[in-house]
Order: structure tokens, then C-alpha cells, then sequence
């Protein structure tokens, strides 16, 4: 029921949220146990911790000694204080401003954040060429778009976009609860974001599930939590049958969708995300995923 993870296995990223609440010497003990587990892509934003998760983030790079060129870094721009903003000046000046903190000469990638009502296609395809021309960043993406969001803003793009960040989890499992639904009268059955994922697949986009042991938008963890009983008996049973922790089991919940999604991981604890990590060494059972996702609260017809 295991298999070996492979030196080119992607399908874990830390995200870097919450690093400036650590110390430097914990966020040099959580990079390096990152890298030790096999994890070598890491997600900022320009809002987290107003910019200093990425500064940190720098810093324990330097303090172990980890070459820039080794790992996969990528960042987000575009939400603001009150509103969001897709603007090129906006863009442009996001980027100077992250790889200043990042002390880096590029980003592998650049998201746009949330989407913007108004956002002109044209304007974002300015600053992408500029960046990329400039060797700023080497690829493009989104985060939380819809499908007729991601077809608007690639009609005016010389670039492909190549990621598309989603939630998506046990305790979140609207991008897919349509499809499984489909022809009944369920709650679930209703298609709320325009069937992303499978778009997603059709089109050369990576889902990267973002908060994938959270429930609602921020409200916890679903892990040990009394309103999710059922599930967490299931986790645990299952963490039984593979031998790894409950939270490994979530987590190769997501991995086992045949969109080969990427997950990130936003633990600050080195032993949690060792644990975490673990996931990629399971090749979990059909019967066990759906096992799961009942377990979960959802309905099959």
C-alpha cells in the first residue's frame, strides 16, 4: 500500500504564510526539514505578514546555506487593503517589491492572487511580457479563478498559465461534490464554480490545494476536531491500515485524484510536516477514497 516517493515528486509545497510567526531558528529547522522530507517548492504571498514571511524566508535560506537554484519559489500579488488590484503598475511593482524581500533575482512563478472585477486582460498581459522578458519570472498562474476568469485573461496572454490555486480538502470538497452529484436533487449537486478542476485538467493547469486540513474559509482544523467525528474515526482507522499519521491519510486523500494536484502544506512544526510529508508514500485504495469522502458528510446517489 506504499511506494517510493521519486527525486522529481512535486506534489508537496510549503507554504510560507505563517513563517513570520516563528523564530529564525524554527524557520531554519522547518526549511530543512522541508528539504530533508523531499519538498523543495515553497509558496509566499506580498501580504503575508505584511511581507516579512518573505524576508525570513531569505534569511533561513542563507543560514543553511541552500542555493537559490535548487528549490521552486513562487509568490502572489494583487490583493490590496480593502479592494484588489490586477493593475501592471500594481503587478510590476509587487514583484520588485518580493524578490527584494526574497533576495532572489527571480520568481519560478508569479499568481495572481484573487480575481479582480476589474481587471483588463490586456494590462496583465503587458506586465507578464515585461517580467518575463526581463527574467523576472519564468511562469504565470492564478489563484482562486473560475473558468471563464482563467479563458478572459489567457486570450491576451503570449504565455500559458500553469496553476490554478484552489481550497480544496475533506472538509471542502465543492470543486468535485457537482460532478459526483450530478442529475439529483443534493445540495452538492449545484455547480458552484464552473467544474475547475476538471477545466484545470483539460487545460494544462496544476491545481494547488491550498488549506487542505481546514474547514470553512479560516475557522480550524478539521484533525481531532469534535464536529468532524465521523471523519476522524475514519482517519484514524485508515492511519492504521497505512501506517502513518491521520493528517498523512488527509493529505493523500487529495493526492489520490487523478488531476495530480499539488498540496500545500502550511505547517510551521518540522515533526508535523515530516508527518505530512508522508503522504506521497501512499497509494491510496478507490474504496478507502470514497470511504472518505462519505465519511466526510457527502452524499453518493
Amino acid at each position: 500500500m506504499t511506494m517510493p516517493t521519486t527525486e522529481n515528486d512535486d506534489r508537496l509545497i510549503l507554504g510560507c504564510w505563517r513563517l513570520q510567526q516563528r523564530t529564525p531558528v524554527q524557520i531554519a529547522a522547518l526549511l530543512e526539514t522541508a528539504l530533508e522530507s523531499g519538498i523543495r517548492h515553497f509558496d509566499h504571498a506580498d501580504i503575508y505578514g505584511g511581507g516579512d514571511s518573505e524576508r525570513q524566508f531569505a534569511q533561513a535560506l542563507r543560514t543553511i546555506g541552500c542555493p537559490r537554484e535548487s528549490i521552486v519559489v513562487q509568490s502572489k500579488c494583487g490583493i490590496r487593503d480593502g479592494h484588489y488590484d490586477s493593475s501592471a503598475s500594481h503587478i510590476l511593482a509587487s514583484v520588485d517589491g518580493i524578490l527584494d524581500r526574497l533576495g532572489t533575482d527571480y520568481l519560478d512563478t508569479l499568481l495572481l492572487h484573487r480575481p479582480d472585477a476589474l481587471m483588463e486582460p490586456a494590462e496583465v498581459a503587458e506586465a507578464f511580457s515585461r517580467l518575463q522578458s526581463s527574467g523576472k519570472v519564468r511562469r504565470f498562474g492564478v489563484s482562486n479563478f473560475r473558468p471563464m476568469q482563467i479563458e478572459l485573461l489567457q486570450s491576451a496572454l503570449d504565455q500559458p498559465l500553469c496553476a490554478n490555486q484552489l481550497q480544496f480538502g475533506l472538509a471542502h470538497t465543492g470543486p468535485i461534490d457537482a460532478a459526483l452529484q450530478a442529475n439529483t436533487g443534493f445540495d452538492g449537486g449545484v455547480d458552484r464554480d464552473g467544474s475547475v478542476i476538471d477545466y484545470c485538467r483539460m487545460n494544462g493547469l496544476r491545481v494547488q490545494a491550498w488549506s487542505p486540513l481546514q474547514f470553512g474559509m479560516f475557522e480550524g482544523n478539521f484533525l481531532g476536531h469534535p464536529d468532524f467525528a465521523e471523519l476522524n474515526h475514519e482517519l484514524n482507522n485508515m492511519a492504521q491500515v497505512y501506517g502513518c499519521s491521520a493528517g498523512a491519510i488527509a493529505i493523500a486523500w487529495i493526492l489520490r485524484h487523478p488531476a495530480q494536484m499539488q498540496v500545500l502544506l502550511g505547517s510551521t512544526d518540522p515533526q508535523r510536516l515530516k508527518r505530512l510529508s508522508a503522504a506521497r508514500t501512499i497509494s491510496m485504495q478507490r474504496e478507502h477514497w470514497y470511504a472518505l469522502y462519505r465519511a466526510a458528510g457527502n452524499r453518493l446517489p
